[in-house]
């Protein structure tokens, strides 16, 4: 079999040329589009169905088509090469843009990191040396007493050939207890430190966020000393995740790193400690998202705001570059219709393989229901395998660098973040920010911009607030211990307000009449949208097809539900619209709303008597259910 690199001219037929025409161009024929040419034609598109008084122009075209994070990054529709540098730099040197480590084409080129954090001792032995045969690499185990108890830690263990393996862990509750049981454990194994790669995963400061306490870096140095030897392995971790979870978006999530990982910097130095070991001492556990680009800008950003950070303090060259462990999204999960996670786990972890990071763990898509189970891990598993071995994502260095999009992204991350972690210094560094309450007072904030992006559905979530699947079978997983309370950071996941509309509606067999007027035609876009958002809690939408005006009362009063829609155009409602309604409420209805806008039905007035709501684009449907369910007597 030929390649193109053994190829030959005599492999060629003798009808085929091999010469190139001359002044040969791809879409030659084609005339080059300007970013003029792109503006009159969104404009175009955007005022399609705009009356001739409230077109817009390109710029408000465009205008319209840019969008903002809850952090207020700005994402334009259209990016070109203005304002974007030529020298975008190498992986692996000064600003560590395109990556801390060089990858030089082999399939692994980032750790696979599997989590394991089952208190079920032997289920969590089986699950490590499965992982291990079948392709992860390296291995995260959470000890908590609603996880891993840490003096099961060696069983859990007592497979793994801890020279071959790389091993972290991580706790909320006992940080130091996690840190002993690894160190006791691999003090015991007789291997030679300089072939162990271990993680002691203490994050002072995290901690002291996560369960509400005063951060202690006191006795930070000793831990240095004790991995003494152990020239691959870290004490120290930066876990950026927490904020993540707990509601921070990209920005805040690169600040706060940032600012957490200065403190330990100032911390082992005022200890005792070189700069360049007290700068190289720790790792960055971050984020990788749905959103592919932000991940990728992100992670890009962290890595050049680092540097600078080391530049500014005097660190060698060489030692500047941040270790990102990139976890995906928990925040993201849903809890119904989780096999969609599948899809979430497969771009946030693409994302962070282009993003450079040295270590990917990409969470089982059962994690919101309960203790992941054989499945779920194996597809984790093999999520990261098939980009890493089949989609060949690794072997490349930095594939999304010079991408104008990419590169203008990733400025304005790292510009927002170091105001951001400016913030805090200016506020005394991390620790007494986290005392004074800033993250919490920025975090309330950014969370009620993100509850109305997704009330809104503005931020959609596939399974749960768009495309609910109301007769999904449930998983069969294993409940996951009650985990200790903490007093700090709340952790919520993106779904959870819309999960809990559907455990509201429970079984109790409750439903929303759609009155669907006219022809199928006529109704169809908007009974589709009526059923999608009513099924969001679980609700059933019985159904008439057209009909007179008393088929359609006979056919709401069959149901019992004293909540219906009317669902149609705006053609059938200036014709019959105000005629069935008027009936409806008259047969009793208490609750009767409109699929579209109230100047459809004609008479502005009379509309707005017998009318008690409309849902369209933009509605708040956390509103609407919520009160569709009081409506209906369902208990809270």
């Amino acid at each position: 079999m030929t390649t193109p690199t053994t190829q030959s001219t005599r492999d060629i037929p003798p009808d085929v040329g091999t010469e190139e025409p001359p002044g040969f161009i791809l879409a030659g024929d084609f005339p080059t589009p300007t970013e003029a040419d792109w503006r009159a034609a969104a404009g175009k598109v955007l005022n399609r169905k705009r009356p001739p008084e409230r077109q817009l122009t390109p710029d408000e075209a465009v205008g319209r088509l840019r969008r903002a994070t809850v952090d207020d990054v700005t994402i334009d529709p259209l990016y070109t090469r203005e304002g974007v540098t030529e020298d975008l730099g190498y992986p692996g040197v000064m600003p560590f843009v395109r990556g801390t480590t060089v990858r030089r084409g082999q399939m692994d080129a980032w750790d696979v990191r599997a989590l394991h954090e089952d208190p079920e001792v032997a289920f969590t032995r089986k699950a490590v040396l499965t992982d291990l045969e079948r392709g992860v690499t390296s291995l995260w185990l959470r000890l908590d007493p609603d996880a891993i108890a840490p003096g099961d830690l060696g069983e859990v263990l007592a497979d793994v050939l801890l020279d071959l393996a790389k091993v972290e862990v991580s706790s909320r509750t006992d940080q130091v207890a996690a840190a002993e049981a690894l160190l006791s454990l691999v003090e015991a194994s007789g291997k030679d430190r300089a072939a162990l790669s271990v993680n002691l995963g203490l994050d002072p400061i995290g901690f002291a966020a996560d369960q509400g306490v005063a951060a202690d870096l006191s006795g930070m140095a000793p831990w240095v000393a004790r991995l003494e030897g152990y020239t691959q392995s870290r004490p120290f971790v930066v876990d950026a995740t927490l904020w993540h979870n707990a509601g921070a978006g990209d920005v805040h999530e690169v600040a706060w790193a940032l600012a957490t990982g200065l403190e330990y910097v100032r911390a082992l130095v005022e200890q005792g400690l070189p700069l360049d070991d007290a700068f190289d001492a720790m790792i960055f556990r971050v984020t990788a998202s749905c959103d592919e680009f932000a991940t990728i800008a992100r992670l890009r950003a962290l890595r050049r705001c680092w540097a600078r950070i080391g530049e500014v303090l005097g660190v060698a060259e060489d030692r500047r570059g941040a270790r990102q462990h990139a976890v995906t999204s928990w925040r993201e999960l849903t809890r119904d219709d989780p096999y969609v996670n599948m899809l979430r786990g497969t771009i946030s972890t693409f994302s962070a393989a282009v993003g450079g990071a040295e270590a990917i763990t990409t969470l089982p898509f059962d994690t919101a229901r309960g203790l992941p189970g054989e499945l779920s891990r194996r597809v984790a598993r093999n999520t990261q395998i098939v980009l890493a071995e089949e989609s060949n994502i690794g072997r490349v260095n930095d594939p999304a660098g010079g991408t104008w999009y990419i590169e203008s992204l990733t400025d304005e991350i790292a510009d927002a973040a170091w105001s951001a972690f400016q913030e805090v210094e200016a506020a005394g560094g991390m620790v007494a920010a986290l005392a004074d309450g800033l993250p919490t007072r920025i975090l309330a904030d950014l969370n009620e911009k993100r509850r109305h992006l997704l009330a809104t559905r503005q931020r959609p979530l596939t399974g749960v607030s768009e495309f609910p699947n109301t007769s999904e079978p449930a998983l069969d997983v294993r409940p996951r211990p009650e985990a200790p309370a903490g007093n700090g950071l709340v952790r919520h996941r993106d779904a959870e307000v819309f999960e809990a509309l559907r455990d509201r509606t429970g079984d109790s067999g409750q439903a929303v009449f759609l009155a669907c007027l006219g022809s199928r035609r006529d109704f169809g876009g908007r009974e589709g949208f009526a059923s999608n958002l009513f099924h969001i809690a679980g609700l059933a939408t019985p159904s008439c097809e057209g009909g007179s005006t008393d088929e359609v009362v006979a056919a709401w009063r069959a149901t019992g539900t004293p909540v219906a829609v009317l669902c149609s155009s705006a053609t059938v409602y200036a014709e019959q619209g105000l005629e069935v309604a008027a009936a409806l409420k008259e047969a009793g209805a208490r609750t009767l709303l409109l699929a579209g806008s109230l100047k459809e039905l004609g008479d502005p007035a009379r509309a707005s008597a017998l009318i008690d709501g409309t849902i369209a684009l933009g509605v708040d449907v956390v509103e609407v259910l919520t009160t569709t369910l009081d409506t209906l007597g369902v208990a809270r």
